[in-house]
């Protein structure tokens, strides 16, 4: 029985950089730089005192998953509400909607990931993270639990496979340099969105690009363990998985609305940490019909989850420059970044 499907859209390809600039072009020219219905921090006083709440969009990277429980408690339990705001969840139709809409002013935020944040910026695509949500990779390397790999090194003579995107391919060359293997002598095979067949066949050797929190648990319930190896342990810094992402202009136009967002998103993953079951069942409650969730599965995910998603002594969302740095400086290196990025126009905190 198919679960859920084995790979989730956004993973299917790269994110095409000048479409989405072409797009920006297009979409700011078409709302006059922005949202015309956003108002400036300084309106967000005289907006409360009227009593009408705000409205803010934001587009997932995925269907409805445990990852997103925050959100899903924030808007249940009212916190957004409390804060003025009334917010419009949505699921991209495509794996590149969420970063090209909210560039585009069609959305007011969105959910992406910090390495893709950077090479937007390269493209000189005005978006910028306002808050991490995961703050450590959940893409590993996988390889069966019976195989005999213990580390990257192992695959040398080896095929694995990745998911089409060049990010996922210098990930897998800088862990098997890093292990002391030769990256050359490993076989790359891209598999698009296949991860889950490739390995569970034979196909490949090993993945890169499937999640610890989806494939990996699916494997696992299928009969298939694996044995993940983080990316961190060998060489790849430690990015942010998932970032909340607004545009230059959304920002100008609306930060104190999207303060208030982040403090509603924070009450909604306090309450997800006390109360992990109660908001696992707002989350189901809101399971998209065409990727229908398994219960068992978004359990262990949101399990997984929780401490990747902590920021210790410092504020859910909170984010650490020296991340930023070490991620472009990684990229460049890797030859992923087009131009020269300023980290700090990459980021803020709120």
């Amino acid at each position: 029985m198919k679960l859920i499907p084995s790979e989730p859209p956004f993973r299917k390809r790269k994110l095409p950089l000048l479409p989405l600039l072409l797009l920006l072009c297009l979409g700011l020219a078409a709302t006059g730089c922005g949202n015309s219905n956003d108002k400036s921090p300084a309106s967000s006083a005289s907006a409360d005192q009227g009593g009408q709440p705000h409205k803010l969009t934001i587009m997932l990277d995925w269907y409805p998953n445990a990852v997103h429980s925050f959100l899903y408690a924030a808007q249940q339990n009212g916190y957004f509400a409390d804060e003025g705001l009334t917010v419009d969840i949505q699921m991209p139709a495509d794996s590149n909607d969420a970063l090209k809409l909210v560039a585009a002013g069609k959305v007011d935020l969105a959910l992406s990931y910090q390495p893709q944040v950077l090479m937007a910026r390269g493209e000189q695509i005005p978006v910028k993270s306002v808050a991490a949500i995961v703050r450590h990779p959940l893409n590993h390397l996988m390889v069966p639990a019976d195989s005999g790999i213990k580390s990257p090194k192992d695959l040398a003579g080896k095929n694995a496979g990745y998911s089409s995107i060049p990010l996922y391919e210098a990930m897998l060359k800088t862990m098997v340099k890093s292990d002391g293997g030769d990256p050359g002598a490993v076989t790359l095979t891209d598999v698009g969105f296949d991860l889950i067949p490739a390995i569970t066949t034979g196909r490949v050797d090993g993945i890169i690009g499937g999640f610890i929190n989806h494939e990996q648990l699916i494997l696992e319930k299928e009969g298939h363990p694996v044995i993940s190896l983080n990316p961190t342990d060998y060489g790849v810094p430690d990015y942010y998985e998932l970032v909340l992402v607004a545009s230059d202009q959304g920002l100008q136009n609306s930060e104190g609305y999207i303060q208030k967002f982040i403090q509603a998103a924070r009450k909604g993953q306090q309450f997800v940490a006390d109360h992990p079951q109660e908001a696992l069942n707002l989350l189901l409650a809101h399971e998209d019909a065409t990727a229908p969730l398994d219960k068992d599965i978004e359990s262990k995910s949101l399990e997984l989850l929780l401490p990747l998603m902590d920021a210790g002594s410092e504020p859910f969302g909170y984010q650490d420059p020296a991340s930023w740095k070490k991620v472009q400086t990684w990229l460049s290196d890797n030859g992923l970044l087009n131009g020269k990025v300023k980290t700090a126009e990459a980021f803020i905190n709120l």
